[in-house]
């Protein structure tokens, strides 16, 4: 477990580098509150990884406990049936579209590379 003390830091090169591969701009204000943020953000997850967890069952899908509660609560087990449905009518989909192909919709260039 690592110390609070001991948590490893933000750079504001590391929050640079972040933004350029998400390609965001940040104001010299924002990437000033970003270091702040992430760093803290560090913080709390290093106070996490103080609390003793050992005696707690790994989960990987909340899913199991929600069914769990559900059946505690007479409610059955599912969170809804998993059956197959039509999905919605491509030519009512399209017609309402603001700009479409008649296939796929269209829409403007974000990225610039």
């Amino acid at each position: 477990m690592q110390s609070i003390d001991t948590v490893p830091q933000v750079s504001l090169e590391d929050v640079l580098r972040v933004a350029e591969l998400a390609q965001l701009e940040l104001t010299p204000e924002e990437q000033v509150g970003m270091l702040r943020d992430l760093n803290s953000i560090l913080g709390h997850v290093a106070q996490l990884n103080e609390l003793d967890t050992k005696d707690v069952a790994a989960m990987a899908q909340v899913t199991e406990v929600l069914g769990q509660a559900r059946e505690q609560e007479g409610r059955g087990s599912a969170l809804r049936e998993d059956v197959p449905r039509a999905s919605l009518d491509r030519k009512q989909v399209m017609a309402a579209a603001p700009e479409t192909d008649g296939v796929y919709f269209k829409v403007p260039k974000v990225i610039e590379r």
